[in-house]
């Protein structure tokens, strides 16, 4: 895998997103390591839980721009079918039978922040940000964001989050339950792993 990748250690998956200079950036690639990232560690046994991360300043911004021009220029049945399988390989990280631990260490937007939703337990970074940027161009939450939220954050924030498109800090996330944790950029993946 080049865009992902995949370390095991003491009964411990750390997945990592690893496309720091388009800040994880989702690609149709990536979209695919990532799902090939979560079979393998559904199917070892040896595995008791999983850690997913972002390389660089953020966890991930969303899906990569030129990615959605792609998308867009696929006729509507190709649409509907390539975006069942963008939404299976969040869906496979939330039917994991072993807890996934988001460690949210910076960016987190758009497709990023369905993502986090998409985990059992979300960890931030106090430098992490969160938004559901979709609406800022055009979009809606099409990757399980209108589904997972409102069951996270209640229906009232959800809906103020998916129709503004604001963006929040970590302490205002651990406010409204977004996040479990925050704790310092230093301690995140140690948090994580404990």
């Amino acid at each position: 895998m080049e865009k992902v990748k995949l370390e095991k250690n003491n009964r411990i998956a750390m997945i990592t997103i690893n496309r720091p200079d388009v800040l994880n950036a989702l690609d149709l690639q990536t979209f695919k390591e990532l799902s090939q990232a979560s079979r393998e560690v559904t199917e070892d046994e040896t595995i008791g839980a999983v850690i997913i991360t972002g390389a660089g300043r953020a966890f991930c911004a969303g899906i990569d721009l030129t990615f959605i021009h792609q998308l867009n220029s696929l006729p509507p049945l190709s649409f509907k079918q390539k975006l069942q399988e963008l939404q299976a390989a969040f869906n496979s990280l939330e039917e994991m039978d072993k807890p996934v631990i988001a460690a949210i260490n910076g960016f987190t937007l758009g497709a990023g922040f369905e993502l986090s939703l998409a985990c059992d337990i979300r960890i931030a970074s106090e430098e992490a940000v969160f938004g559901d940027q979709h609406v800022k161009v055009g979009l809606v939450p099409d990757l399980g964001g209108t589904q997972r939220l409102p069951r996270i954050v209640g229906l009232g924030k959800a809906k103020e989050l998916i129709f503004t498109g604001d963006m929040i800090n970590a302490q205002e996330a651990l406010q409204i339950n977004l996040v479990n944790k925050v704790v310092s950029a230093k301690e995140l993946i140690s948090t994580a792993w404990a």
